[in-house]
């Protein structure tokens, strides 16, 4: 039961050997450094483990010249206790030394290797469908190229170095501790077991809240995402208690996963402090009576005492680092996921030089978003060259969906797009849509300055030549206005121009790009009437020699268009010129007459 008094189901790791194989390839390419960093860690084990028995030998030459002091028959040989401390500050400066320079080795490993995760994450974001956005959120992305590849890194850093040093310290320590007196060594491995039992049932339990809460963290952060991207609408629809809910929602899912895993990965310290504890008693009873009987000396019990402890310590600490591994292997398992998301398919084929004529054909074309809902019934149409096509509709007949299958951002479920001839799924993703210039209804700036903008559409273009594609926008002027012209820095959101500004900018990109395709899904919606009218008159300019897609809500600025498309419900249901058109006074009449509905 969580905070909120609601159950919730705890997700198990779907594919834990499958995650740690692909793990392993990115470790791989690094075995050498990692060598090098487990050997130094070795070293240092090896000599901080001798470091003990050395002190015990100085306690027994303490312990013996105090008697022989008592006894009269002699005093402390300290130039002999002052040899053997300088042996073991030598022995720990060393240790020190080996243990810096394993973690420098393995910061650098891991680093690289979390370097390399983002870079291939970010790569993967370009290659996947469209479709893969529209079932897992921007957060959620974020999150795994963010949160989970800093938790994998800091995890595989201290995990397998803690790994292999806890190890060797456990062997090098029952050495010493077998060659001090096998009895009280025997006593001590007495409490494995009972450790070993304690780590295996708590993993058990705190491996499936672990990869819970690396997916609740991914939606917290999406939620996050979208509600700052849409404050101003949650403002103006006063729904700001609601998006908090929602919020609050998610956020008690996070912490009922977050609150169990930390428990189980907490409740190993105490535990195995418990065991220790129990052992070292049992080493204090059985060891002063070996003492008593002369067994052992009591430099060899100072030292089997330390022994002890560092025998349990690496345990504990084996058992911490078993959360640790948890907490990796859930992130791992969710980069992996979506590195192993299904990838946009590309032809293997040369890239065609040069610009082509821009000659776009449907076949027969079917799609649905959604398998068993359609959207587009069995769509031809054949647009030459230089043509300039209207797609005109109601809202949710398909319009835009026609441009996205032309640029290939989804494929046709049957029939076929083509582009020159040839099926756009021939193409190469770049190659295709290196040929379409496009404006959409929804602006998308990015953060810099105006110049950088509209230099996005071209980046190899000159200053003139960005200023030159402004002017042919209508969007000059307004430049100026601002401060520092086209030096002006647009902010992250773009909140910083207006939204007929943004539009104009998107235009002035298009006509730089110069591309033998061009698609305007409402470009002009977002500006008033008389800009409209002075973009009209760029646009036209732009679309000369063009093949030009327009999609128009607004049908007095397609009325030249060299061909209408009527759309109703994925279905073309007219076509012709704006005046072939009206004459038939069908479906397209009624929307064009619709807009003078309430005019006298």
């Amino acid at each position: 039961m969580g905070p909120g008094g609601r159950r919730r189901t705890t997700e198990k790791a779907k594919d834990f050997k499958g995650t740690m194989a692909a793990l392993l390839g990115y470790v791989r390419p690094h075995l050498v450094g990692i060598c090098f960093s487990l050997a130094f860690a070795i070293v240092s084990v090896v000599l901080s483990v001798l470091g003990p028995d050395i002190l015990g030998q100085a306690t027994t030459l303490l312990f013996d010249g105090l008697v022989n002091m008592v006894q009269g028959t002699g005093g402390i040989d300290f130039d002999g206790i002052a040899r053997v401390l300088l042996v073991l500050v030598g022995l720990y400066v060393c240790s020190c030394g080996a243990q810096f320079v394993q973690g420098l080795i393995m910061t650098g490993v891991t680093q690289r290797i979390t370097f390399r995760l983002r870079a291939d994450i970010a790569a993967k974001i370009a290659e996947v469908p469209m479709g893969y956005f529209e079932t897992h959120s921007k957060g959620d992305v974020l999150s795994r190229i963010t949160n989970d590849v800093d938790t994998l890194g800091q995890s595989l850093n201290q995990a397998i170095t803690q790994v292999i040093t806890c190890v060797t310290q456990v062997i090098g320590v029952t050495v010493m501790m077998f060659a001090i007196s096998p009895v009280l060594a025997g006593v001590t491995l007495l409490t494995l077991p009972v450790a070993l039992v304690i780590v295996l049932v708590v993993v058990r339990f705190s491996q499936r809240y672990f990869l819970a809460q690396q997916n609740e963290l991914g939606v917290v952060n999406g939620i996050v995402e979208e509600d700052f991207g849409g404050q101003s609408v949650i403002q103006v629809f006063d729904r700001g208690e609601q998006s908090a809910t929602e919020f609050d929602r998610a956020n008690d899912d996070l912490y009922d996963s977050a609150w169990k895993s930390q428990f189980y990965g907490g409740i190993m310290q105490p535990l195995m402090n418990f065991v220790s504890n129990m052992g070292y008693a049992a080493v204090v009873i059985v060891g002063a009576g070996l003492a008593a009987g002369g067994s052992i000396t009591i430099g060899d019990i100072q030292a089997f005492m330390q022994y002890v402890q560092n025998f349990t310590s690496p345990i504990t600490q084996l058992a911490n680092v078993s959360a640790q591994l948890q907490a990796m292997a859930a992130a791992a398992e969710r980069i992996f996921e979506f590195l192993g998301a299904p990838s946009e398919s590309e032809p293997a084929r040369p890239e065609t030089p040069g610009a082509r004529p821009g000659a776009v054909r449907f076949e027969d074309v079917d799609f649905g978003y959604l398998p068993g809902q359609t959207v587009i019934h069995d769509f031809s149409c054949d647009v030459r060259p230089g043509q300039t096509v209207a797609i005109v509709g109601p809202t949710g007949a398909g319009k835009t969906t026609l441009m996205k299958l032309m640029m290939r951002f989804y494929d046709v479920g049957s029939g076929r797009v083509l582009v020159d001839g040839e099926d756009v799924r021939d193409y190469e993703r770049g190659e295709l849509r290196g040929q379409f210039g496009m404006v959409l209804q929804d602006t998308w700036l990015f953060e810099g300055t105006i110049r950088e903008n509209i230099r996005y559409g071209r980046l190899d273009a000159t200053d003139e030549e960005v200023e030159e594609a402004a002017r042919i926008a209508r969007c000059d002027h307004f430049i100026h206005t601002l401060a520092g012209g086209y030096d002006f820095r647009i902010n992250e959101e773009a909140s910083n121009v207006s939204q007929g500004q943004r539009q104009l900018l998107t235009i002035a990109r298009a006509v730089l790009a110069d591309r033998p395709v061009l698609i305007l899904d409402e470009a002009t919606s977002n500006v008033d009437t008389r800009t409209e009218v002075l973009i009209q008159e760029a646009m036209d300019r732009l679309m000369e020699g063009r093949t030009s897609f327009v999609v128009a809500h607004r049908l007095s600025t397609i009325r030249n268009a060299d061909l209408i498309l009527v759309m109703r419900d994925g279905n073309v249901v007219e076509k012709g010129t704006h005046g072939e058109l009206l004459e038939r006074n069908g479906f397209y009449a009624e929307l064009y007459n619709a807009q003078f509905a309430n005019c006298d």
